[in-house]
């Protein structure tokens, strides 16, 4: 029978389709079920077939993209950026490559609270001109679907305004955005003498705020050692799942706090950092389901020394993803690719573990498994095109691996430049 297709994808070398159930813990992360020789077709963005070109269903189509013999892989998954925000901390990006760290420019007022100032003097509109710009930049190194933290407002009207600006850039931007509320990003200078009375504000007057506007899908924690406590943090996470919030959760970023045990005990849907994870941690993450979101850049950028023991969570059943962790301080790279190089050859994972964890697991961890993350007939018809059938293309830095991304069924970069819809 003729069917008519609004999309169709010839001759792909190899179709990455990555079918079956997520998330993928254990052996099951390096299954690709590729197909050769396949083809993809797509109807009111979403896909009506991904398998053998053979086998594709005759009919004309409004537009075809020959692959040229490429690989094709499903649009890739960023599930922690920090890219709503004004201003930039390139003095500090300086003192930190001169020796100071992370946490001693943190202590002497930059940091997170650096950008907040400029943050709150900025607009909506402002926030989303520059989100719209920072998601150019993801889309054209494959990225089709971004969780947006907030977090650099730090009280109730400027977490507002942020949670505003992601939805304005979410409605005018091809990617799929997923708002996720971070008002626990950093105690305010104005709170410090008194942190109870913020962890307070969170919990009476931001979180119930947020839920009530229904302007985020997820609530966010950064727990760690001078920041938010295990137990502030629990008191937060709980209020948020009281409104009906999801959880995520930074967590063992720069010492053990008992993170990752948190987000086992909450049930939180993503657990971030995880750098001094512990065996418990671990093994509290396996049995709530709860993706270990790895930030191999961050860990490098910041200069930390370390990265997050990928191998032992992947070991222990942990399911497991990466992500860009895009922000201005510490998250420089835009690019899924580089995330993944540095996943393969900093955090020890096979190439195929890591296009696992920029698409099937980074989907679960959205909760968008159902939309995403692979090519299977009712998905988004999110899509990458590389210029080769090299998949090890992805993680030579620099190279330009990506010649086409189609986001619902609409080429949005051609010849790896951004095109209108």
């Amino acid at each position: 029978m003729t069917q008519r297709h609004d999309l169709v994808v010839r001759n792909i070398g190899r179709l990455v389709t990555l079918a079956g159930p997520a998330p993928r813990i254990g052996p099951a992360l390096s299954e690709l079920r590729i197909v050769e020789d396949a083809a993809v077709a797509a109807s009111d963005g979403r896909i009506t077939f991904a398998g053998p070109g053979a086998d594709l269903p005759p009919g004309p189509a409004a537009r075809t993209v020959d692959a040229g013999g490429s690989a094709v892989l499903p649009g890739f998954i960023d599930g922690h950026t920090h890219l709503v925000f004004a201003g930039d901390r390139d003095e500090e990006i300086r003192q930190r490559l001169a020796g100071r760290s992370y946490r001693e420019i943190a202590e002497a007022g930059g940091g997170i609270v650096r950008t907040v100032e400029s943050t709150r003097r900025a607009s909506v509109e402002d926030l989303a001109a520059g989100l719209c710009r920072r998601l150019d930049e993801m889309l054209l190194q494959g990225t089709t679907t971004a969780e947006i933290k907030s977090g650099y407002g730090l009280d109730t009207a400027a977490e507002v305004r942020s949670l505003e600006a992601i939805a304005a850039a979410g409605r005018r931007h091809p990617i799929t955005v997923v708002p996720t509320f971070l008002g626990a990003h950093e105690v305010p200078v104005e709170h410090r003498g008194d942190r109870r009375r913020y962890v307070d504000l969170l919990i009476a007057e931001m979180i119930p705020e947020v839920a009530r506007r229904r302007l985020a899908r997820f609530c966010d924690v950064f727990c760690e050692d001078g920041v938010f406590t295990v137990d502030e943090s629990r008191e937060i996470l709980s209020a948020a799942k009281r409104h009906g919030l999801a959880l995520r959760i930074h967590a063992d970023e720069l010492g053990w706090t008992g993170g990752a045990e948190l987000a086992g005990e909450l049930g939180a849907r993503s657990a971030d950092h995880l750098l001094f994870v512990s065996e418990a941690g671990m093994a509290a993450l396996a049995r709530a389901s709860c993706v270990a979101t790895l930030l191999p850049a961050a860990a490098f950028y910041l200069r930390l020394g370390r990265q997050a023991p990928a191998r032992a969570m992947i070991a222990a059943g942990v399911p497991v993803a990466l992500a860009s962790d895009g922000n201005p301080g510490g998250g420089l790279s835009p690019s899924l690719p580089f995330a993944m190089a540095l996943g393969c050859f900093a955090l020890g994972l096979s190439l195929e573990e890591a296009i696992s964890a920029v698409t099937v697991n980074a989907a679960y961890s959205l909760d968008l498994d159902g939309e995403v993350g692979t090519l299977e007939a009712g998905k988004r018809a999110d899509l990458v095109v590389l210029r080769a059938d090299r998949l090890l293309d992805l993680v030579r830095v620099g190279v330009g691996a990506i010649r086409t991304v189609i986001k619902d069924g609409r080429v949005v970069v051609d010849d790896g430049r951004r095109v209108a819809a």
